[in-house]
């Protein structure tokens, strides 16, 4: 099983397919599990990782180092121990936000970011519902989970999945909650601006933990930037409508390659 040794935890990750480089991140409490349906498709002409960050999945449940910044030094660390050719680091949720600072931090490591249904500074004007998140979280961690994640999903969205979810973020380690108060001092709309590689936002068009409307303005924020809406999906959408998820991934990283190229050629 392929595992590695990073800033004194364990990390496990996947790495199959030849061609260039993706790194997916899965979001909060699940797993690289999740990105399932995304596997088989681009395997095929891409080096696809997907690794679990800490505390979730396979990995280790360190109590420290659980906040955006300890999680963004260990892909620093893996995507240098993987000899990574600039990916393209596409994250869900949380991992968006991972994903999103590894442009700001270390945009000479990657060659973009798809941001898919990122929370951003949401949860940084959401503070008061954060912290009784957080509280819940510790009071009844299975009753809490149960009564949140379905809110995660469009009506309809078979319930077999919704219990994969609450089952991953389960057998998860609690130091993740970290993550939740962290994201109460999060806001990245400043530095957007400034963002110095390609970032591609994906959204579901039925999300509601996390409105369209924040993708929309962090879009317009962000130089070059574009917004693809999933239809019917909410916040999970490329479990929801991964047919549709894959088609709308392919085209941004087209555009993202296309924006590389052109900075490269005018460097």
């Amino acid at each position: 099983m392929p595992y590695l040794d990073v800033n004194d935890t364990t990390l496990y990750y996947e790495d199959e397919g030849t061609g260039p480089a993706l790194l997916f991140l899965h979001g909060w409490g699940t797993s690289g599990r999740t990105w399932g349906a995304q596997l088989s498709d681009f395997t095929r002409d891409h080096r696809v990782v997907t690794p679990d960050w800490r505390g979730c999945g396979r990995s280790a449940r360190p109590v420290r180092g659980n906040t955006t910044a300890g999680v963004v030094n260990d892909l620093v660390a893996l995507i240098g121990a993987l000899r990574l050719d600039r990916p393209v680091v596409v994250g869900l949720s949380v991992g968006a936000t991972f994903a999103t600072e590894l442009g700001v931090r270390r945009p000479e490591l990657i060659g973009g970011v798809v941001s898919v249904d990122g929370p951003a500074y949401w949860p940084s004007v959401k503070r008061a519902e954060q912290a009784d998140l957080a509280d819940a979280l510790r009071r009844d961690r299975a009753g809490t989970v149960a009564g949140w994640v379905p809110e995660w999903y469009a009506p309809g969205t078979a319930p077999a999945l919704i219990d994969w979810t609450v089952r991953q973020i389960l057998d998860s380690g609690v130091y993740i909650d970290g993550h939740q108060t962290d994201a109460c001092a999060y806001d990245p709309r400043p530095t957007l601006p400034g963002l110095r590689v390609p970032i591609h936002y994906l959204h579901g068009e039925l999300d509601t933990p996390i409105p369209l409307d924040v993708a929309r303005t962090c879009a317009a924020l962000t130089p070059g930037a574009e917004l693809t809406v999933i239809p019917g999906a909410g916040h999970m959408p490329h479990q929801e409508r991964p047919d549709a998820f894959n088609a709308a991934l392919r085209a941004a990283l087209t555009r993202i390659t296309a924006a590389t190229a052109h900075v490269h050629t005018h460097a």
